[in-house]
């Protein structure tokens, strides 16, 4: 991990015992004081072993609530929105909860950071989803793309697009520093929602069906957590990323939803069984980022393989045993 600046600051986090923004707490918890700012829907900062207390205020909050937002920004050197409904099988079921959070909270959490003052940077986190049904090596200058109004699917792209564009309609008029990161399929210790790792591993390490939604033919790029924070916290730490968006993720850990199945399989000698399902609302077909962009201002370039990354997330899962929430009975392919 690239060493960072960052240091005798206070840090605002909405969504803070989130499975992103717990792990960024974690890193910079030395010499830092925090804000972390969350519903507790989901909540991987209590599995989080190093000991926080004295350092670190708890603000049990919507994001939607503006004046509780307000206060609890206020002082802060850098906010950190992390914040957002998301997964297909959540958005599916809450399409109105899902725009409201991610637009009408971003919109809180900028406004809160501007009336602050002093704000050093502001770090909004959009998606990769903004490129469409197929991104084959986008860039950031690529066009954003979204589907059929009213599609399941769409609902959380369009939302999360929306809080990019606002961020940075925040930068333009108003000067704040913000930066915004679109994550390409982030997985690792921590996370307890619906991702497709997650998932696979917990199935795998049971022997019980792995169940893929859909011919499992997508194609995505993996990108292990560590490798997620370092480029996060290149973000907040470099100058140059104020006024940018960047592709965050590992284009060469690439494979099917199905091969990512045998994949875990494998690597846990695991003896479930594949089972196809339908798929639960149109979905994405290829998804590979080019992070060129954010190697040439940030220095980021991801490092961990596919493989690696699995093991050290289910040694993860096995140290928690009891500790993890129950998996949904559907959840996102990733």
């Amino acid at each position: 991990m690239k060493e960072t600046a960052i240091k005798g600051k206070r840090i605002f986090i909405s969504g803070g015992a989130g499975f992103i923004g717990s792990a960024l707490m974690e890193k910079l918890r030395d010499g830092n004081s925090f804000v972390i700012y969350d519903n507790f829907k989901r909540n991987s900062l209590g599995l989080k072993s190093p000991a926080l207390s004295g350092k670190v205020e708890v603000v049990e909050g919507d994001v939607l609530d503006l004046e509780k937002v307000t206060a609890a920004v206020k002082s802060a050197d850098i906010v950190i929105h992390a914040a957002a409904i998301a997964g297909i099988a959540t958005t599916a079921s809450n399409p109105v909860d899902t725009m409201r959070v991610n637009m009408i909270g971003t919109a809180n959490v900028l406004a809160a950071a501007l009336e602050s003052g002093g704000v050093e940077r502001f770090l909004d986190f959009s998606t990769s989803e903004v490129f469409g049904n197929r991104a084959f090596k986008s860039d950031e200058n690529d066009a954003t793309v979204t589907g059929a109004a009213g599609e399941a699917r769409w609902t959380y792209a369009v939302s999360k697009l929306a809080g990019e564009h606002l961020s940075h309609a925040y930068y333009k008029q108003y000067g704040l520093p913000v930066v915004t990161v679109r994550p390409f399929n982030i997985y690792g210790p921590g996370q307890v929602g619906e991702g497709a790792i997650n998932v696979f591993i917990r199935k795998a390490l049971d022997n019980e069906d792995i169940f893929i939604f859909g011919d499992g033919s997508q194609i995505r790029a993996w990108c292990y957590v560590d490798d997620m924070i370092e480029g996060l916290l290149l973000a907040l730490a470099k100058p140059a990323a104020i006024g940018h968006s960047f592709n965050l993720g590992n284009a060469r850990a690439v494979t099917t939803i199905y091969g990512l199945a045998q994949a875990v399989k494998a690597a846990l000698g695991s003896k479930s069984k594949i089972v196809f399902k339908p798929p639960l609302s149109a979905d994405i077909e290829l998804r590979i980022p080019r992070t060129d962009k954010a190697k040439e201002i940030l220095g980021f370039e991801a490092k961990f393989d596919l493989e690696d990354g699995i093991r050290k997330t289910a040694e993860w899962i096995q140290s928690q045993e009891g500790n993890l929430p129950e998996l949904p009975d559907i959840f996102n392919n990733g």
